[in-house]
């Protein structure tokens, strides 16, 4: 039974920084492809960006250089730093593995 549970969402100021984190269990998590995807009041699910298993990065044009994904096998553990925050990076952000299986997401508020 796979598990994802992600933490560090929250409220911050446009501008601010948050990392949120993903914590996996139950599966050999190294080989998967790993990746967070978020959902805005109102609109579809978006994908952020995934990492693969030898650590290759690709990100959605919106958060191009503003946010940071990574991961930790050892720890099984996928990171997102998101820098530069915007209103319009509000979202429920969810975690997710080889977009079979799904955290439970975890909020992030942008606004003064």
């Amino acid at each position: 039974q796979v598990q994802l549970v992600e933490s560090g969402g929250g409220l911050v100021q446009p501008g601010g920084s948050l990392r949120l984190s993903c914590a996996a269990s139950g599966s050999i998590f190294s080989i998967y492809v790993m990746g967070w995807y978020r959902q805005a009041p109102g609109q579809e699910r978006e994908w952020v960006a995934h990492i693969t298993s030898g650590g290759s990065t690709t990100y959605a044009g919106s958060v191009k250089g503003r946010f940071t994904i990574s991961r930790d096998n050892a720890k099984k553990m996928v990171y997102l730093q998101m820098n530069s925050l915007k209103p319009e990076d509000t979202a429920v952000y969810y975690c997710t593995q080889g977009r079979n299986y799904w955290g439970q997401g975890t909020q992030v508020t942008v606004s003064s």
